[in-house]
């Protein structure tokens, strides 16, 4: 029986060519490769072993756990690629990004990330991160201050405590991230949606059925993940973060509840704003496209109408 999620892929990925990027696998070391959605020049300089320098302004989109990054951010791309050079990594051990590497880290997948994009030419960039891909921006910007210049965040937090992943949990019904993020039925599929947006959806079974078989592979690797991603109580502190960061959230969020974002504002300090989208969930980016899309832009176009006054100044 065809499967319904899988013969969807060739029409997404013709969208996605259409919209202006195309898939590349980039080698980040010997036994480590990313597969990154890039500009369709990036491509083109990349194959020719050129210097792939994007000629606009790059934003990079990170996904969550739930899927690969051009589902994730399907409904995107196409109002970006105008005005920015857009890239979409798949993290490892999703979409065909793979590593022999045991390290399991966030901060791994930020190293990753980072050598990616600068092996494709991109020297500072916006991270937009939702969800896990949240968590890795953070450690990327942390990390990688001259890469990263400006942050996009949605339902996301810093570090996943263990006091924060009990509590959660718990109030969403689940014994563990792995049984909420890594479901093995259709019904454990219809649990993660219920919590994952504000307006109750109904699909048919063999949709979820089919959406299991190919969207969660590497199910023991991604479990490794999610045990690596959860730090002590004793360990997390906040970092002093240079860039500007926009707090983008779905006011519904029942995994990471809007009190964590203005909890997240006030430890990130003035350099942090944050705007909630209403009649939208933990999925804001899916359930509001279009409003989250002009969000997005909105944020976009002030930083870099910022930068260009600031560089102007700069040079005269």
């Amino acid at each position: 029986m065809v499967n319904l999620v899988a013969i969807q892929k060739p029409l997404m990925h013709w969208l996605m060519k259409m919209a202006g990027v195309k898939p590349l696998l980039v080698e980040i070391k010997p036994g480590t490769t990313m597969n990154f959605w890039v500009p369709v020049e990036t491509f083109k300089n990349h194959k020719a072993a050129t210097a792939p320098q994007p000629n606009k302004p790059a934003v990079v989109l990170v996904h969550g756990f739930a899927a690969e990054g051009i589902v994730t951010w399907q409904f995107q791309v196409a109002s970006l690629t105008k005005n920015y050079s857009v890239y979409i990594p798949d993290l490892l051990f999703f979409g065909a990004s793979i590593t022999d590497s045991p390290d399991r880290s966030p901060d791994f997948q930020a190293q990753c990330l980072a050598a990616g994009l600068k092996k494709l030419g991109v020297e500072s960039c916006t991270v937009v991160g939702f969800s896990y891909g949240g968590m890795v921006a953070f450690k990327m910007a942390q990390m990688y201050p001259d890469l990263v210049n400006n942050m996009v965040i949605s339902g996301s937090i810093l570090a996943m405590t263990d006091s924060i992943s009990h509590a959660t949990m718990s109030r969403l019904g689940f014994s563990s991230s792995s049984d909420l993020l890594l479901p093995k039925s259709v019904e454990g599929c219809k649990a993660l949606l219920s919590v994952a947006v504000y307006k109750k959806l109904w699909f048919p079974d063999r949709l979820f059925k089919d959406f299991l078989e190919v969207m969660f592979n590497n199910r023991k690797e991604r479990s490794e993940l999610l045990e690596a991603l959860v730090i002590s109580n004793k360990d997390p502190n906040i970092p002093n973060f240079s860039q500007r960061i926009h707090l983008l959230w779905g006011e519904n969020d029942e995994i990471f509840k809007i009190e964590h974002a203005h909890n997240m504002k006030e430890q990130l300090g003035d350099n942090t704003t944050i705007q909630s989208i209403k009649k939208s969930g933990h999925l804001v980016h899916l359930e509001r496209p279009c409003v989250y899309s002009k969000c997005l832009n909105d944020f976009l176009a002030s930083v870099h109408k910022h930068g260009s006054k600031a560089s102007k100044r700069h040079r005269s």
